[in-house]
């Protein structure tokens, strides 16, 4: 063969092997943007946009934490997602951003499997720091990085980590928030397994440490039978608050007092508490004042927590604004030290307010926008607020303020929804049967059509001190993308409706409350959205309280899901960690006191009333409604022959935290629902 046809097969071959490549390549590519095999296309609505599924919900970035820089030009916050590794652990990894307080692109600043939380900025500017694990599982440790980002380095090396930090007000050093670790002989005799345990007895505290920076030295600032936390510097750094508490438990939670302590000579100083209970001290930027929040008794039960002022060199609070009738959050100081901000519930929503530094002061309302938004700093000139922000369909974002003007979000972590069609949310009303007007959030179906009657659920939230927000709400939002309609009711006991409103269930759990909600079922009956054949409920802790006990006073619903609820009061009360809470509700008496009155209001007392089908779900290691609670209502249901499944997760306390878990759950929701209420499985696989 002569060189030129040489040249000339040479050219053919290299074109047919191109062909073939481009070919394959095309191939590859059209089987990629192919559903894979046995896979539905991605459901829709009406208009044609996603539906949102249970698989999406774990696609939802979390945003928290923002903190303004110094100079008043950024913001650092914090991202949590969720990586779902195929054949791996799905983990919830949470990392530091940073956007301009003009919003645009943000910025990640940490990354990698381990997650990097409550970031603060220096004082002076110049470095970021956050807490991470990075170098030992479980043991969190400071660690900085320069401003503008780069390499992080760690800087503490507490022993066994630290729980939070506050930078002096000169960036020199840390205060460190740490729990006592156990002692050389306790370590020593856990090795062997010579580890007995005694209740109530070794409580392993947490104290203040100071850290300096640069020598990487730290000293002990607090320590006795006592645990400590949120603390604050003064603004020329020599003196610190904190809040004591008895024990770390949740059940001394109303016992707290606000102290003082001086840096120099470690003199300490109780300045607020009896009778009340006092928290969240925030220093006025003069340092003349200091604001807190305080209760007027230590009564367990739900309270008011109102605003108060002291001198840090002591003398009788003063009170402002006693005519406000709702709980304060954390106070926030406007630069000029003449105007506090907080937030607070307030009916279906939390909103912010401000009041002037000033005895009997007028508070006032500074935005009503329907959804939950809550105030973190201002800035240091006194021009930006920062804080968060979400309603029904959106999940939490950024937002700052300019002059107290409209708030602007400035992140975008979840924009991917805007393809998605959501749930609309409006807040109804209805009277109760003894007259009292009650309120809840009504979801309606995902493109509902006015005037079409469909599957409807009942779910009454968790507390039972607490309320349902008309913000985003994972679990109602899947849900309505399945045609079901939600209401979500703040019955009596609920918060944010002033004090009487929220104690107004003492001694009658599964009565007021109980009708509270059966009428609001009635109302959305007559006003033609729920289908009285196709009724179900649903809900969590004192929402699985309401659901067991519904289960037992009525047939109306053809379905009922309880999680982690509450079924034998009697037994409740000694095998959770917040007596003092629960006995309140009971004429302030222990079962053996008020057997009576703890047995009548059990659902175990009339389980043999129980017909309708039943999914109970429960996490395996709760301590708050420990999982005997779900076991004594489950084989009770189970020998009388009543349809019910009993779903355990392992690991999981009362608040879920593995991803998977979350996932199953509300796909489980789905199928029941859709089954036992005769509705369509529309975005979740059939499964078991």
């Amino acid at each position: 063969m002569n060189r030129k046809r040489f040249a000339i097969a040479l050219w053919v071959l290299l074109c047919l092997i191109a062909t073939a490549v481009f070919v394959s390549a095309q191939e590859k590519t059209a089987e990629e943007t192919k559903p894979a095999k046995n896979e539905a296309a991605p459901p829709r609505a009406r208009d044609g946009k996603k539906l949102l599924t249970a698989l999406d919900l774990m696609k939802i970035n979390g945003v928290s934490a923002p903190r303004i820089s110094p100079d008043g030009t950024r913001v650092a916050y914090t991202v949590s997602e969720t990586k779902m590794e195929k054949d791996k652990e799905w983990k919830n990894v949470t990392e530091v951003w940073v956007v301009a307080i003009t919003g645009g692109k943000p910025r990640q600043y940490t990354r990698g499997d381990k997650s990097a939380t409550a970031p603060e900025w220096s004082p002076d500017g110049s470095m970021i720091a956050f807490l991470t694990d990075r170098e030992k599982d479980g043991e969190r440790q400071v660690w900085m990085m320069m401003a503008d980002g780069g390499e992080a380095w760690a800087v503490t090396s507490h022993k066994g980590g630290v729980s939070g930090f506050r930078f002096s007000p000169d960036s020199k050093q840390l205060l460190l928030s740490a729990a006592d670790q156990p002692s050389k002989e306790e370590e020593d005799r856990k090795k062997v397994k010579d580890d007995t345990m005694v209740i109530d007895h070794d409580i392993k505290m947490s104290h203040l440490w100071l850290f300096d920076i640069a020598k990487k030295e730290e000293k002990r600032l607090t320590e006795g039978n006592f645990t400590v936390s949120d603390p604050q510097w003064s603004p020329d750094g020599t003196r610190i608050t904190y809040t004591t508490r008895p024990t770390p438990r949740a059940d001394d939670g109303a016992l707290s007092d606000v102290w003082l302590v001086t840096v120099a000579n470690g003199e300490k100083r109780k300045l607020a508490g009896e009778p009340g209970t006092a928290d969240n001290a925030r220093w006025s930027p003069d340092g003349k004042w200091i604001a807190f929040t305080a209760t007027s008794d230590r009564d367990p039960g739900p309270s008011t927590a109102y605003l108060y002022l002291i001198s840090p060199d002591g003398g009788a609070p003063i009170h402002v604004d006693a005519k406000f009738d709702l709980s304060i959050g954390t106070p926030v100081w406007a630069p000029d030290g003449h105007t506090i901000y907080f937030s607070t519930n307030v009916l279906e929503a939390i909103e912010v307010f401000k009041t002037a530094a000033v005895p009997d002061s007028m508070t006032k309302e500074v935005w009503q926008l329907g959804g939950s938004i809550g105030i973190t700093e201002i800035s240091r000139d006194g021009h930006t607020l920062v804080g968060t922000v979400s309603s029904a369909q959106q999940p939490t974002e950024i937002y700052i303020s300019k002059n107290g003007y409209h708030p602007q979000i400035i992140t975008h972590q979840n924009a991917w929804l805007n393809d998605y069609s959501l749930a609309q949310s409006e807040v109804v009303k209805w009277k109760s049967k003894d007259g009292t007007e009650i309120e809840g959030v009504l979801t309606k179906p995902v493109g509902y059509l006015p005037g079409a009657k469909v599957p409807f659920l009942l779910n009454p939230h968790g507390g039972p001190t607490g309320a349902s927000l008309n913000n985003f709400n994972g679990t109602v939002q899947v849900l309505a993308a399945n045609g079901f309609a939600i209401l979500q009711p703040n019955f009596r006991g609920s918060t944010g409706k002033g004090l009487a409103f929220a104690q107004a269930n003492k001694n009658t759990w599964g009565k007021g409350d109980y009708e509270d909600c059966m009428t609001g079922v009635d109302a959305m009956i007559a006003n033609g959205i729920a289908d009285p054949e196709r009724l179900g409920a649903f809900g969590w802790s004192y929402g699985g309280y309401m659901t067991f006990w519904i289960l037992t006073q009525t047939d109306r619903f053809k379905a009922v899901s309880p999680g982690a609820g509450l079924t034998n009061i009697y037994s409740m009360y000694s095998q959770n960690d917040i007596q003092r809470y629960l006995r309140w509700f009971y004429s302030d008496k222990s079962p053996w006191d008020a057997q009576e009155l703890y047995w009548d209001r059990s659902p175990m007392k009339y389980v043999n009333n129980v017909k309708t089908p039943t999914m109970i779900m429960h996490g395996q290691v709760d301590t708050r409604v420990p999982i005997a609670q779900a076991q004594e209502f489950y084989q009770a249901l189970k020998e009388r022959n009543v349809p019910v499944e009993f779903v355990v997760y392992p690991r999981e306390n009362h608040g879920f935290t593995e991803p998977r878990h979350q996932m199953d759950r509300i796909r489980r929701y789905v199928r029941f629902f859709t089954k036992y209420l005769n509705a369509p499985l529309v975005t979740e696989p059939a499964g078991q």
